[in-house]
């Protein structure tokens, strides 16, 4: 569906609550009955909290920049900002480094932890270390580790992150453990222990209680 001219500006003046009443029920109705436009007033939406949230660094359409401008020029006045306007696409990718600046640069305290990997009796040799950085798609572990023989084929190594209460979480396999990244969908908050085990591929997808690495995770 095509929208008609003006259409875009009333979309976002929905998106941002200043859409003449008038218009609402109409421009619902028809929103209701498009797909195509039902995803352009979503994107609209996406694009205020974004704004909102995120401030001057965030690039978004000028039509809408503008009326958030307005909205916010009663409140307070800003130092000048620095504008390129894009799509809402390029609003999402430039909030999401935001993020990541204040995830990881803030040095604030428990986004970042460490585990000293200590060897078993399975492997005497070993050791390991691994940092632990929240992300916005979750945790990033690195991990490197020595006196670990390399697996291939159907055999392999596991990584877990284990709860107090004896939960595990896979979250990752691998081959060699020198320079090796995985990933968590769990806080080490929670789970605080780190565990590497050796694994064959039999379909069985629980631990098969081989370990070779174990270790605390610990905030750093």
């Amino acid at each position: 569906m095509r929208m008609r001219r003006g259409g875009e500006e009333e979309l976002a003046a929905l998106a941002d609550g200043s859409l003449a009443p008038e218009r609402r029920a109409e421009l619902e109705a028809r929103i209701e009955a498009s797909p195509i436009l039902a995803d352009r007033v979503a994107e609209q939406e996406r694009a205020v909290a974004l704004l909102r949230g995120a401030g001057d660094e965030v690039e978004a359409p000028a039509g809408l920049r503008a009326r958030l401008d307005a909205q916010r020029s009663a409140r307070s006045v800003r130092t000048p900002r620095r504008l390129a306007f894009g799509g809402v696409a390029t609003a999402a990718v430039a909030a999401a480094a935001v993020a990541v600046v204040v995830l990881v640069g803030s040095g604030s305290h428990g986004t970042r932890y460490q585990a000293a990997l200590g060897p078993t009796p399975l492997a005497p040799a070993a050791h390991g270390e691994a940092t632990l950085t929240r992300t916005p798609s979750g945790w990033r572990i690195n991990l490197h580790a020595t006196g670990l023989p390399r697996l291939a084929g159907d055999r392999f190594y596991e990584a877990w992150l284990r709860s107090s209460a004896g939960v595990l979480v896979p979250i990752g396999t691998l081959n060699d453990g020198r320079d090796v990244t995985l990933w968590a969908g769990v806080s080490p908050a929670s789970y605080t222990v780190l565990t590497v085990t050796r694994e064959q591929a039999d379909g069985n997808q629980a631990s098969s209680g081989e370990k070779v690495l174990a270790g605390p995770v610990r905030t750093g």
